[in-house]
């Protein structure tokens, strides 16, 4: 089977379902959840804790079964055919799984053996991975003195010895500093551009941003809104105003002037505001008049602006755009359940 040219899609779900529980206190963790995934990109599965996220890459990774629906990775049904599954993937948690008493090179070659791999052949393919990920110069520093980001670059290395298809990556940037968080992105975008399909599970919206050609808003155990993050972020209505003021003694009545402007009245008139920001933000329908308008206004009443920006939604107010608080709320109800199943 060659990796780039299939008619079928890299994964396929449909319909799934996944329940935490029994009888009436069974949780839905995934609730006819729906995805495809087209090799030789990075998709991203973007959702808050609870939302389903571990629990989906669990079942598609074969760790976990299904109640209901149908998944598919790499043309193998993840029940029917569990092993030709594992033969095709690679699999980064949340924890790290490489041992920090060995060095770097110890433990590829550890993953390699246990790969069954001979032993000349382990080490040819730690010393290839080192050297991708640019651990090649700490191959024999014991991991315990890695950095944050060094390690999850292990761990990726290590989810690559037998050059897998498709890689899943639950969370892999969770409690990194920012340095980190970049050089895993890094290393993630080096991999696609190898030919790699990625399927990137995060709570962290400019993580999704960065990396993904694709975007999958999960809540509630279901897959919300998709699309590239720039159609997501035009769901939201467009372009926003933000104006920061000086005085927050002044935001009461900047507010109720930005909402009778033209631009901000054809895009729905709604303000918010952010007291401890000092800042109103509001959807504009034309962000060149919204800059003339608001200017000219708040210029007149004598009410000064630190500063006035128009800006494209972030995927945060997507996010909060299309599931609303309920939605957040239902999604939590089940976080400790699957925290439970991810251990």
């Amino acid at each position: 089977m060659r990796d780039r040219d299939h008619a079928k899609p890299a994964i396929v779900v449909e319909e799934l379902r996944k329940n935490y529980g029994r009888n009436k206190g069974a949780k839905a963790a995934l609730d006819g959840l729906d995805l495809t995934v087209g090799y030789g990109t990075v998709h991203a599965v973007l959702g808050p804790n609870g939302a389903g996220k571990t629990t989906l890459v669990r079942i598609l990774t074969t760790l976990l079964r299904h109640d209901g629906g149908r998944a598919e990775v790499a043309g193998c049904d993840v029940l029917g055919q569990p092993d030709e599954v594992r033969r095709r993937i690679g699999l980064l948690g949340q924890h790290a799984a490489v041992d920090e008493e060995l060095s770097g090179r110890q433990n590829l070659e550890m993953f390699g053996r246990l790969f069954h791999l001979g032993a000349r052949r382990a080490g040819e393919r730690a010393e290839e991975l080192l050297a991708r990920f640019g651990l090649a110069d700490t191959g024999r520093k014991a991991v315990g003195k890695y950095s944050g980001g060094m390690r999850r670059r292990l761990d990726l290395a290590a989810a690559l010895v037998l050059a897998p298809r498709i890689l899943f990556l639950d969370e892999p940037t969770t409690g990194l500093d920012p340095r980190g968080r970049t050089e895993v992105w890094q290393a993630v975008r080096s991999l696609v551009d190898g030919g790699t399909t990625v399927l990137l599970t995060t709570q962290y919206l400019e993580e999704a941003d960065q990396l993904a050609d694709r975007i999958s808003m999960v809540d509630g155990g279901r897959v919300v809104a998709e699309g590239t993050a720039d159609e997501l972020k035009s769901a939201t209505g467009g372009d926003r105003l933000d104006v920061v003021l000086r005085d927050a003694a002044q935001l009461g009545a900047a507010a109720g002037m930005l909402g009778f402007l033209p631009a901000v009245v054809a895009a729905g008139g709604a303000v918010a505001v952010a007291a401890d920001e000092r800042r109103l933000s509001a959807p504009v329908a034309d962000r060149m008049a919204a800059l003339t308008e608001v200017v000219r206004v708040l210029d007149g009443a004598g009410i000064e602006a630190a500063d006035i920006a128009v800006r494209r939604p972030t995927l945060d107010e997507v996010f909060l755009h299309l599931t609303g608080p309920e939605g957040r709320k239902d999604a939590d109800t089940v976080a400790a359940d699957e925290e439970g199943a991810a251990v």
